[in-house]
């Protein structure tokens, strides 16, 4: 624990240095990079200056994803944490939207009047720095204090964050958020929001019994039941349509979408869902062909994710090409789509932290290096490596 003077001495020196017009490297490093740059985001971002509550949804989207589910299992566990501490727990989905809370009585009006409750939406750019929108940022855990918030409403608020990850993709799912009062700040708030995180993912273990995970940008993977399966491009183009068509599709209509006018026979398609039928047992169903095990796939999250409005997780998922190599009709078609939405996306972007990590994971992707130097100055060092890069291509 902190001693009340050593809280108080924080604050004044985060008020010392939020006076500054710009942070000198050294007071940036005092700071904390993270939350320097948070504040650099916070300005750039417009957020009015008598914003005291996070926008809230109106509506809050009906279909369950793995975490709501996961979250129905171990909600008492996570409520009595909350009580326990004092605190109120906070889990956010990937844009930064509150899916779920639990409050102690001590900060449940705190929390009701900032609207730090489900619906409530904390990215970075709607109320600034905050640590559930930072641990997101930087997939990273993150603690806040006090006047590091950029919204002062929440000045009187510790918080500390975790992003959870799927325990087999590894992919951040959302992130857990553990706030109570500055003068309760603990250096142990952070272990705690691991925790926390560490029991959501154990729920979705147990929660993911029958699950198959489809990879299909970049280099394709497919893992049934925690275990990765080896087949055929073929078969894996199978199993992408049929996670694209969840109500499923009846021999012919399989075939044109695969095959399209090749003249490929219906028996080859049938052996073909044979042996996939042999590898994954009763979790592939017929007439119509259909998954039965639960799906989540790189590219569904990435067209959910942009559907949501959520582009820096859509394009944290675009790590290369939507299976590249496929000659299937209706694939090379939703590729199209996908590539056009996110081409837009990458286009209407201007954070380039985000726009660098993807060339970084995907150099083949033209349109990032293009917007990047757009948005960078003409003198900026970086642009010298990006149209070098450009003229490969």
């Amino acid at each position: 624990m902190f001693t009340k003077q050593e809280l108080l001495q924080h604050r004044s020196s985060v008020d010392q240095l939020k006076k500054q017009s710009s942070l000198s490297p050294q007071n940036a490093e005092k700071l904390g990079q993270s939350i320097a740059s948070s504040w650099q985001r916070s300005v750039s971002s417009s957020i009015p200056k008598e914003r005291l509550a996070a926008p809230l949804l109106s509506q809050i989207k009906k279909n369950k994803s793995s975490l709501d589910l996961a979250l129905e299992t171990c909600s008492d566990e996570l409520s009595h944490i909350a009580e326990q501490s004092s605190m109120v727990i906070a889990v956010g989905d990937v844009g930064s939207t509150i899916i779920w809370t639990a409050s102690s009585n001590q900060m449940q009006s705190a929390a009701e009047k900032v609207h730090f409750i489900a619906g409530g939406q904390w990215a970075e750019d709607m109320v600034g720095t905050n640590a559930l929108a930072l641990s997101l940022k930087t997939q990273q855990s993150s603690c806040v204090f006090s006047n590091e918030h950029y919204m002062e409403s929440i000045h009187d608020w510790v918080c500390y964050a975790a992003p959870i990850l799927d325990p087999y993709s590894k992919q951040v799912l959302g992130v857990v958020d553990l706030s109570t009062t500055w003068k309760k700040h603990n250096t142990l708030g952070v272990l705690a929001a691991e925790r926390c995180a560490s029991i959501i993912q154990t729920a979705l273990i147990e929660q993911q019994r029958q699950r198959l995970y489809i990879r299909a940008f970049a280099t394709p993977q497919i893992i049934f039941n925690h275990k990765s399966l080896v087949l055929t491009p073929r078969q894996v183009e199978i199993l992408v349509i049929l996670a694209l068509c969840p109500n499923g599709l009846n021999l012919e209509n399989l075939h044109q979408a695969l095959y399209g006018e090749r003249k490929v026979s219906i028996g080859t398609l049938k052996a073909e869902m044979s042996q996939l039928r042999d590898i994954l047992g009763g979790m592939l169903g017929s007439r119509p062909y259909r998954l039965l095990a639960d799906v989540e796939a790189d590219f569904l999250s990435a067209e959910q994710a942009l559907d949501a409005g959520y582009v820096a997780s859509a394009l944290q998922l675009y790590k290369g090409v939507f299976l590249a190599k496929t000659e299937s009709p209706f694939l090379c078609a939703w590729r199209d789509c996908l590539e056009s939405r996110l081409s837009d996306a990458i286009f209407k972007t201007k954070e380039t932290d985000l726009l660098l990590k993807l060339v970084a994971h995907f150099p083949e992707a033209i349109d990032a290096v293009e917007r990047l130097m757009e948005l960078f100055p003409s003198e900026h060092p970086a642009r010298l490596s990006l149209s070098k890069f450009k003229d490969v291509y």
